[in-house]
């Protein structure tokens, strides 16, 4: 029999329960590193930290920054040993993890451990990018643009400043430079990266651990899932990248994290330092009440019925199980987030409160006749062209969402272009994703969701954007599919010439619905970003108005993936009434959800192992301080997409646990942030450690990372 908690524990954890309600004041915001120390650090070491900014980022010498990367540039990843070792979340590494995978040798449900360096699996495409310096660029790519510059030549000059500015930074050098605009292009920085091309897959969880709790857990609490998977940075001989090659070596890292087994404790400081995908805080209460009551609405509803379709098919057949697993995951991911996302600004009155912040700026414009002359229109303006977006609107999601994503709509595409190709290299490459596109398709699965699509777009796109397919007899879906050309046969007899076979392409009676259904969504997305270029142009002069009108506040800027650090402090919450989230779990927790039966048939599997192991007790220096052994904890970091598989680290910057998401009312922290309800959610590293040694047996791999602040009774 398992330890039954003391009374002693219950108290404690009423406790903590309370305490985690009110955690240590957390700051809005994803920071540019390069800016802390003007910015950021005294209040973050008001907050607990230990650190400088220099220690977290510098040009000269090792910080903290040089361990982070952007992992695939979708997802964060951090190097945790001196020989390139990177952790970021299983659900980052799916699709590679899924691409390894079949039914002969199943390594989602199975997991994978590679026993030795030579049984690491390369993963072509998959590619782990460093920051090597961040620079403000503003000047340079404003040179030569005055106020009187005509708009139709500003974005050229920018562009040509741009490519000027980033070439100069990285002439002779093997390094790469992006430039991104800030705060709507009020703003310019320049960050210049080291790209590593050779990333190998070392480690996974199997899906019950890694994936627990599935698509039912997913943006919930508590939370009880192994989120992460391990895999290796490899270079040339010098240290330099380079493409796959057996000659390649482990990465000798700049800097790796330390691994904290100190715990956890209500109010302590905590740091998110990772790539957040993209937020929207500087939106208007009318650019809110679009997203809420229309544009949310119907995202939500095509991704319901592409989940309910996928859904049936997968739990028939085993192979389009693995060949939809990470089309379902991804699928699945953002349809909970809007939901949550319109709960969470309802819930907290959004709109309104957006409307009070505007009330108060107008006050402060029509105080001052240079202000009024500058931003009095400013906010009408915005709510004329959020008006116009809405012509175009409807159509342009369920052309995005239902059609033009769509599996077969984007491999037609695939092979139309191959037709104009002449570089063999690029060529190449256009093969290897159709070849991957057919591994992981299946006809009947494809067509049903089209034929879903096509149903919904008929009764909720106006009918100006009607198909002529719709007027002909039978299901458009059917004549779609008509020909072999979906088949791996045609594929190699077209790939052997695809210029020769071209009219066979155009015979198909697949190119009428994709012509037409391109032709759509670009008459539909001019509606919606012809209008929205002008929300964006507004909306820089609105942000100018707002740090004027509080110019002793410090701003950050929106999430565009570049690196950003964000801080808190581990608590819980109160998500509403009579509902108190305490701000960790347990593996006790993890066994309590078990649902009995057979693996992969349901989201709550465990296996043997596991539970034998949980039997046991026998944790070992994974333990906290009662003998019990974390899973997740909640944290106040403001986070997104793309923070995903980033570290959260200590007050001294050592790894506590690795981010994978957050609650579902923190969703709508993308749009408004409020430290009292949004909370992010971490994997403990303690867990991770225990499930690499314990239930995997991968010592090779514990033996390479460096732990610190063990406990007392592990020595």
């Amino acid at each position: 029999m398992g330890m039954k908690p003391s009374f002693l524990r219950l108290a404690m954890l009423c406790i903590y329960s309370l305490a985690s309600i009110f955690p240590a004041k957390a700051d809005q915001g994803m920071w540019l590193p390069l800016l802390l120390k003007q910015l950021n650090e005294e209040r973050m070491q008001e907050l607990g930290m230990k650190m400088s900014a220099e220690d977290i980022y510098s040009i000269n010498e090792g910080s903290l920054k040089d361990a982070i990367v952007s992992f695939g540039g979708y997802c964060t990843g951090q190097v945790i040993s001196e020989q390139g070792l990177l952790l970021t979340n299983h659900h980052c590494g799916y699709g590679v993890i899924q691409s390894h995978s079949s039914v002969e040798n199943d390594l989602l449900t199975n997991g994978f451990w590679a026993p030795s360096l030579e049984d690491e699996i390369a993963s072509p495409g998959l590619h782990a990018t460093f920051i090597i310096r961040i620079e403000e660029v503003t000047e340079k790519v404003m040179a030569g643009i005055t106020e009187d510059t005509p708009e139709i030549k500003l974005e050229s000059l920018i562009e040509t400043n741009i490519a000027k500015v980033s070439a100069d930074a990285i002439e002779g050098t093997h390094y790469q430079a992006e430039i991104k605009p800030f705060f709507n292009g009020s703003e310019y920085y320049m960050f210049v990266t080291e790209r590593f091309e050779d990333v190998r897959l070392v480690g996974a969880p199997p899906t019950f651990i890694g994936k627990y709790g599935g698509d039912t857990d997913n943006w919930e609490w508590p939370r009880h899932v192994g989120d992460f998977s391990l895999f290796r940075i490899y270079a040339a001989p010098d240290g330099k990248p380079a493409p796959y090659s057996e000659d390649n070596v482990p990465l000798k890292p700049r800097r790796s994290l330390n691994l904290s087994l100190a715990g956890i404790q209500p109010g302590d400081f905590t740091m998110v330092f990772g790539f957040p995908g993209r937020t929207q805080q500087y939106l208007t209460s009318d650019a809110v009440k679009l997203l809420v009551e229309e544009t949310n609405p119907h995202r939500i509803g095509i991704r319901e019925t592409k989940l309910e379709i996928m859904d049936q098919y997968m739990q028939a057949s085993d192979r389009v199980r693995i060949a939809y697993a990470s089309k379902y995951a991804s699928t699945a991911n953002y349809w909970k987030k809007w939901i949550g996302e319109s709960m969470g600004l309802e819930s907290y009155d959004a709109i309104t409160r957006k409307k009070a912040l505007e009330a108060e700026f107008m006050e402060w414009v029509n105080a001052e006749a240079g202000r009024k002359a500058k931003y009095g229109s400013v906010l009408d303006d915005i709510a004329a062209e959020v008006q116009k977006v809405q012509k175009g609107n409807v159509a342009y999601q369920y052309l995005r969402e239902g059609l033009v994503r769509h599996d077969a709509i984007q491999y037609f595409q695939l092979l139309y272009a191959l037709a104009s190709i002449q570089d063999t290299g690029e060529r190449e490459e256009y093969l290897v994703e159709a070849k991957r596109f057919l591994k992981n398709f299946d006809l009947a699965t494809d067509k049903a969701v089209l034929s879903a699509m096509l149903d919904l777009y008929r009764e909720n796109v106006p009918s100006t954007y009607h198909l002529s397919a719709f007027a002909k007899a039978g299901d458009p879906a059917e004549s779609f599919y008509e020909g072999d050309w979906l088949s791996m046969e045609w594929l190699d007899e077209y790939a052997g010439n695809p210029r020769a076979h071209q009219k066979a392409l155009y015979d198909l009676t697949a190119l009428e619905m994709v012509a037409e259904i391109q032709e759509f969504y670009s008459t539909a997305r001019g509606e919606v970003n012809g209008p929205q270029a002008k929300i964006d142009a507004l909306t820089k002069i609105y942000i100018e108005g707002l740090r004027e009108m509080n110019a002793d506040r410090a701003f950050a800027p929106d999430a565009n993936s570049t690196l950003r650090v964000a801080f808190g402090s581990v608590g819980g919450m109160e998500p509403r009434d009579g509902l108190v989230y305490r701000h960790y779990t347990t593996l006790d927790g993890v066994i309590a959800k078990e649902v009995p039966g057979v693996a992969n048939t349901h989201e709550f599997f465990l296996d043997e192992k596991i539970k034998m192991l949980a039997e046991s007790r026998e944790y070992g220096r994974w333990a906290d301080e009662e003998g019990y052994l974390p899973v997740n904890f909640l944290a106040s970091n403001h986070t997104t997409g793309g923070n995903s598989g980033s570290p959260i680290l200590d007050a001294e910057g050592n790894l506590i646990g690795l981010n994978f998401d957050r609650t579902w009312q923190s969703t709508m922290s993308d749009v408004m942030y409020n430290a009292e309800i949004c909370r992010n959610i971490a994997v403990d590293v303690r867990y991770i450690g225990w499930v690499i040694e314990k239930y995997a047996g991968a010592d090779r791999l514990i033996e390479e990372m460096n732990f610190v602040n063990e406990p007392m009774a592990a020595e």
